[in-house]
């Protein structure tokens, strides 16, 4: 099945010159990358300040993640709303990156703040380990979008996939996970995988402190590549296939068509459950990628975006899965058997859910921020084609994202080949320093309610002018 990736693409008028050169002069790159630090430095003196101070906070920032910024420190926010954030010195920023997807809904949606201001200062109650109205209604919601009929909460999408594989081990009586080349889950142990040399799984490079070597829990796969799927499987041990339906931790790996029918049916073949992680993914339309390209997963799951910035995750199960779980008479799902949390299912989480979902991130809410992020491709496009330079640049829905290579790659081991550091922090304090914010993990730009074509617009400008400054 071949996936709806855009409408139709705009013809903009042409650049002022025509440029003929596509390969990189890193000295150039250097010296330009060394101005943009030092205006960095120039304009977010404040920042800079709290930084240094921060010598309470291991890495100097609240969650090393942080620390990825370009420019050797981030700015420190002041305030934010939509689309926009302030931070500490005054410069107001466009923002694309949107908490690298957790406000996709833009920063506090006037819906999602009534909602938990409510909870909070009117009805009273955070976390009481009891449930509310608001959760059957998420789950109603969440059934209607995705179709798995039974959901269950959690704090991230990082624990619900956790939980998730949790099940599909128990369920299953098998062992292992499949999982594919430089995917990402979220902190989950048993998704930090690569393929090696030889096909079989390696630990992903940077992994700190694995509980054990990773081939003892998972096996590996290339994505888009169903003959490795299916050696993988004929092992036997494989309780659960995890994936996102197009991967986007490496730049965005669209599946080709026919690769997800394709694994749906292996799945059944072999005896394995399939659970699709959307929680970037849900970028692509109101009920996802699950929706629009009618997947049918044993497992879904989903974090992030749907709470509005408030932290949450889900997971779905099929009603079969269910009644599995109840014939098994030793799992332990209401106190320590390793599935729930204290938090998880707070009256917070669900009331944010609720009005985020009902509310927010509605089907004209993604209309909209899809024909944004189709102007978006559409902008740079057009800069790629006059500057002759060899990239691509992918659309999900919402979210765009431009490579270092075309065509675009087919797998994620094809996409890490074809990173470059010192050009990613070059292109993305140009950005910074001009008043516009990508996702700091690698070229992506998300799309959310308040984005605006004037916002799309100024990126296509500012774009033009660092590839020009780059090969001019």
């Amino acid at each position: 099945m071949q996936p709806p990736l855009r409408g139709k693409v705009r013809t903009p008028s042409r650049l002022c010159f025509d440029l003929s050169m596509t390969t990189i002069d890193r000295r150039k790159l250097s010296a330009l990358l060394d101005k943009e630090r030092v205006e960095h430095l120039a304009r977010t003196p404040l920042s800079r300040a709290a930084y240094e101070a921060a010598d309470h906070l291991f890495g100097r920032v609240p969650m090393t993640w942080m620390n990825k910024w370009s420019g050797g420190y981030p700015v420190s926010m002041a305030s934010a709303r939509g689309n926009r954030i302030v931070d500490l010195d005054g410069n107001e920023y466009v923002d694309f990156a949107l908490g690298d997807t957790a406000a996709m809904a833009g920063h506090s949606p006037d819906a999602t703040v009534a909602a938990v201001t409510k909870r909070l200062a009117v009805d009273g109650g955070i976390t009481t380990m009891l449930p509310s109205l608001d959760a059957e209604w998420v789950g109603a919601e969440l059934t209607r979008r995705f179709g798995l009929p039974l959901w269950s909460f959690a704090l991230s999408a990082t624990d619900a996939n956790r939980w998730a594989l949790r099940i599909g081990r128990l369920v299953t009586g098998k062992p292992k996970v499949l999982a594919f080349s430089y995917g990402y889950h979220g902190a989950v142990d048993e998704t930090f995988v690569v393929c090696g040399p030889d096909g079989e799984p390696e630990a992903r490079g940077g992994n700190v402190g694995p509980p054990v070597p990773i081939a003892d829990t998972t096996r590996v796969a290339e994505f888009n590549d169903l003959a490795s799927v299916e050696r993988a499987l004929a092992h036997g041990d494989i309780a659960v296939v995890i994936t996102e339906p197009a991967l986007t931790n490496m730049g965005i790996v669209l599946p080709e068509p026919g690769f997800l029918d394709g694994l749906r049916a292996l799945c059944t073949q072999y005896g394995a459950l399939l659970l699709i992680d959307e929680t970037h993914t849900f970028s692509a339309g109101p009920g996802g990628c699950t929706e629009a390209w009618n997947l049918k997963p044993d497992l879904f799951v989903i974090g992030k975006s749907i709470g509005g910035g408030v932290p949450c995750g889900a997971f779905g199960i099929t009603n079969e899965i269910a009644e599995a779980i109840r014939k098994n008479l030793d799992a332990d799902l209401v106190d320590v058997g390793g599935v729930g949390g204290t938090l998880a299912g707070n009256v917070l989480s669900t009331a944010a859910m609720r009005a985020t979902l009902g509310e927010v991130l509605t089907a004209p809410a993604f209309e909209h921020m899809i024909a944004m992020a189709t102007r978006f491709t559409a902008g740079v496009e057009l800069v790629l084609l006059e500057t002759n330079m060899p990239w691509s640049i992918v659309q999900l829905g919402a979210r765009a994202e431009y490579l270092f290579t075309s065509p675009a790659p087919k797998s994620g081991s094809a996409s890490a080949l074809v990173e470059d550091e010192e050009l990613e922090d070059y292109l993305h304090l140009f950005m910074s320093n001009r008043g516009l914010l990508m996702t700091p993990f690698h070229n992506m730009a998300l799309m959310c309610p308040t984005t605006s074509s004037a916002d799309v617009d100024l990126h296509t400008a500012l774009f033009t002018k660092a590839i020009c400054d780059l090969v001019s």
